[in-house]
């Protein structure tokens, strides 16, 4: 089968296509075919050596297809199953190994490729907003770079929530992406300074929560546009890591800041079906939105990371096994 490898640490030309031989499924795993796969940031992450994975790798965690084989003490799942995940490591490839423990089954009627595109970016909104913070109705929520794949979604399960969103984009196509998720106001922070924004947009108070993806160009500004014990939540760091910082400036607020993992929310599988059920259930009720920017084929992976570390992107995107 073909699989991307990675190497060597760099940027997208470390991703190599290669021929590898088909794994096996060992018990407590499934063999899976292929159908789609996410890319997420947290891959280029690891490509770069931002995140340390051994290597040589094969790179990402996301994906859907059709289970091909059952390890010999799988009960739960057979041949022909549909399923999705969003911790199977190696799943830039054509067949994966997934713990049975991480597939999720795929609800009748929701496509393979749309069951890729929203399971581990629509689990990251979901945890965010019901449990690192719980936004209450009237809860104004800063988002950042609210027009990509987990800002989207996070909007809109914002607005589910009854909360208000102030959203930050960095173009007029993904202001429009951004308002048509939801967002009640819409900051162009490559034009004007974002926090002193939100603040006139909240009476000079702040937002109680700012959901921060980007990292160390937004870190800062984040920060200043907190009310008074508000939260900052580092999801991410599309922009860079935050160099280290006193913890005495979150004294000018009695800030609250949290870096959660995704892992650390979906530990049990108990946990895990319960966000994704929920997450897939509002994809079929037609609450949640998903879209799906680009498809690739696997084979032109590095030009799916580049685009979406160029922030060329809306939406998600998808490598479909050629």
């Amino acid at each position: 089968m073909q699989a991307i490898r990675v190497e060597r640490y760099g940027g997208p030309d470390v991703l190599q296509v290669v021929d590898v031989e088909d794994p096996i499924p060992a018990p407590g795993q499934v063999l899976v075919d292929v159908a789609a796969i996410g890319v997420n940031y947290v891959d280029t992450y690891q490509r770069s050596g931002t995140y340390q994975v051994p290597l040589p790798f094969v790179p990402g965690a996301e994906g859907a297809g059709t289970v091909a084989a059952v390890g010999e003490d799988v009960t739960d799942l057979k041949v022909g199953d549909r399923v999705a995940w969003a911790a199977a490591p190696g799943s830039y490839a054509e067949r994966v190994l997934v713990p049975t423990d991480k597939a999720i089954r795929v609800p009748h009627g929701l496509s393979l490729e749309v069951a890729a595109a929203v399971l581990l970016q629509g689990l990251t909104a979901q945890y965010l907003c019901t449990s690192t913070y719980p936004v209450q109705p009237g809860d104004a929520a800063l988002v950042h770079a609210a027009a990509g794949g987990v800002g989207r979604l996070l909007t809109q399960m914002v607005k589910l929530r009854r909360g208000r969103v102030i959203a930050t984009v960095s173009s007029d196509e993904k202001a429009a992406a951004a308002r048509a998720a939801g967002a009640d106001d819409v900051i162009r922070y490559d034009q004007v300074d974002f926090a002193p924004e939100v603040r006139r947009l909240t009476e000079g108070q702040g937002v109680p929560v700012a959901f921060d993806g980007v990292g160390r160009t937004t870190f800062d500004g984040s920060l200043s546009a907190l009310r008074r014990r508000g939260m900052l939540v580092l999801y991410g760091a599309s922009s860079g890591p935050v160099p280290p910082f006193d913890p005495l400036r979150l004294m000018a607020g009695s800030f609250f800041l949290t870096r959660p993992s995704l892992g650390h929310y979906t530990a049990t599988r108990e946990e895990l079906l319960s966000r994704a059920n929920e997450v897939f259930d509002r994809v079929a009720a037609g609450q949640l939105d998903v879209r799906i920017d680009r498809r690739y084929a696997l084979s032109d992976g590095r030009k799916a990371h580049d685009d979406l570390q160029g922030r060329r992107t809306t939406g998600k995107l998808l490598l479909l096994p050629d």
